[in-house]
């Protein structure tokens, strides 16, 4: 409901309530009849607007852009205004123009609490698809009458809990005695997927689709919408069942508009079967699961070799006797286990997304278990957001942290001295800013980023640059800060330089 609801004179507040409720019953009626569905309330004596708007997904819609909170004037849709004036329906006004084309207006009331109209209910169509309409059969157009009559006074229970009716659904119109009474082409083609050729008109429900039978009874039981999931066959189908109640002028105008509970003698005539066949979807759906379950499995197969290369290289650094060839080894060994990090993710969740507070933290651990020993007294500290990354952004993070981590943790402190080290996530609109630090020494006098850096540095640097076109500087002061920054890449894109340039 859009706010200018709230500017209009008429509709008080329980009133607006009422057309909340409408506006929520109005999605699964716009499917129906093809039709857009806006709700119109009056601003002024030649001035209404539009607070409430459906659009169909069984045909193109009419309009291209949403019209919620647009003004109209009364020569534009007379309809509307005769309805808000009048109180009564104004039918087949022709003439009016929603984007350009010529389409076919029904304005309805909509009454308030105290009996007054409060807004006026435009269902608009196409001229083809009205001319579509008028030939269907007469008991057809009745029930769907009865259906929109049926919200407008709130009569029906569950209706905006059904899933969107579209273009390749099947509609089945079937009385008291399980007969069906209409079936479109759609639902014709439907039933014959089954091996079901004959005419559907006049046939017992039961003889055709035991499930779609069960359903419609439990509609004329409950006399509530329902929405079931079926397998037909080698078929997926998904049937909603819409039960059509006798008209009744028993009920009193203000429980009806509010929808208090209606008396347990009200009848139902018929029940609208509206059918899905959601085959081709399931069938993607376990399809996905599958490649998923497999991707999964391959990244935690890509961890546990890491792992493994990781134990061996270890074992190395152990049996050598040179001290820098051990250094050399267990800066690979960390080195490795920050990529698998991310594989460890990436096989325990079915997003391609790896959050890189979450990539950040075990890399920490792993350095507070694998190569700080508590009576060094350094302390590591993680702050910032949750930062969601793809894949490709996420493992360069992984080895840029590690790399930026060990480095502080080898230059930064004397032996045996103790200090913090931090690592701080910033998430910016359209950027990511890493910045780890340590309070340790500074930087060396003369220091020159470009001429001193070793390996660890170097591979920073060329993982900044290459893989995540972004910056990196050393920030000399009490300690050193190491800032990257980086530009986000859209989540399943890949980022060139001419995206930023």
């Amino acid at each position: 409901m859009d706010e200018v609801v709230y500017t209009c004179p008429d509709p008080a507040e329980d009133d607006i309530e009422i057309l909340r409720r409408i506006e929520g019953d109005l999605p699964i009626l716009a499917d129906i009849s093809g039709a857009d569905m806006l709700i119109y309330c009056r601003l002024a004596e030649d001035q209404a607007v539009v607070v409430a708007q459906a659009e169909p997904h069984s045909v193109p819609p009419i309009y291209v852009e949403p019209v919620c909170g647009e003004m109209i004037v009364a020569p534009e849709k007379p309809a509307v205004f005769d309805t808000l004036e009048t109180g009564s329906s104004t039918r087949d006004t022709q003439g009016v123009l929603a984007e350009g084309a010529p389409v076919v207006q029904e304005a309805q009331p909509i009454y308030g609490v105290d009996g007054r109209v409060i807004a006026a209910l435009s269902v608009e169509k196409t001229m083809i698809e009205e001319e579509r309409h008028r030939h269907r059969p007469i008991r057809f157009r009745k029930a769907l009458e009865r259906l929109q009559a049926m919200v407008l006074q709130g009569e029906l229970e569950g209706l905006d809990t059904l899933s969107p009716f579209g273009e390749e659904d099947g509609i089945l119109l079937v009385d008291r005695r399980h007969r069906i009474r209409f079936a479109s082409d759609i639902a014709t083609n439907l039933y014959r997927r089954l091996r079901h050729m004959e005419k559907l008109e006049k046939k017992e429900l039961s003889t055709l689709d035991t499930t779609g039978d069960t359903l419609v009874r439990k509609a004329l039981q409950e006399k509530r919408c329902l929405e079931e999931e079926a397998q037909e066959g080698n078929r997926v189908w998904i049937r909603k069942a819409i039960p059509i109640f006798a008209p009744s002028d028993t009920m009193p105008l203000s429980r009806r508009l509010l929808r208090l509970p209606r008396p347990p003698d009200r009848t139902v005539t018929e029940v609208l079967i509206l059918i899905h066949d959601a085959t081709a979807a399931r069938r993607e759906e376990k399809e996905a699961r599958i490649r998923a379950a497999m991707i999964q499995e391959i990244h935690h197969r890509v961890k546990n070799n890491l792992q493994t290369i990781a134990s061996l290289l270890r074992l190395q650094a152990r049996r050598t006797g040179s001290d820098e060839i051990r250094q050399v080894l267990l800066d690979s060994v960390s080195r490795i286990l920050s990529v698998a990090a991310v594989h460890e993710f990436l096989s325990e969740h079915e997003s391609r997304v790896i959050n890189l507070k979450d990539v950040s933290r075990r890399i920490l651990e792993q350095l507070r278990q694998g190569v700080v020993s508590g009576e060094e007294g350094i302390r590591f500290s993680l702050v910032g957001p949750n930062i969601y990354l793809p894949t490709q952004q996420a493992t360069a993070c992984a080895l840029i942290i590690n790399e930026l981590l060990q480095n502080a943790l080898e230059h930064g402190f004397s032996p045996s001295q103790g200090g913090d080290i931090s690592v701080e996530l910033e998430d910016g609109a359209d950027s990511v800013t890493l910045r780890i630090g340590n309070s340790g020494k500074g930087l060396p006098e003369g220091f020159d980023l470009e001429r001193d850096s070793h390996l660890g540095l170097t591979i920073v640097q060329t993982l900044v640059k290459d893989d995540l076109k972004g910056g990196f500087e050393l920030r000399d002061g009490q300690g050193v800060q190491a800032v990257i920054n980086f530009p986000k890449i859209p989540l399943g894109g890949e980022l060139k330089w001419s995206d930023i340039e």
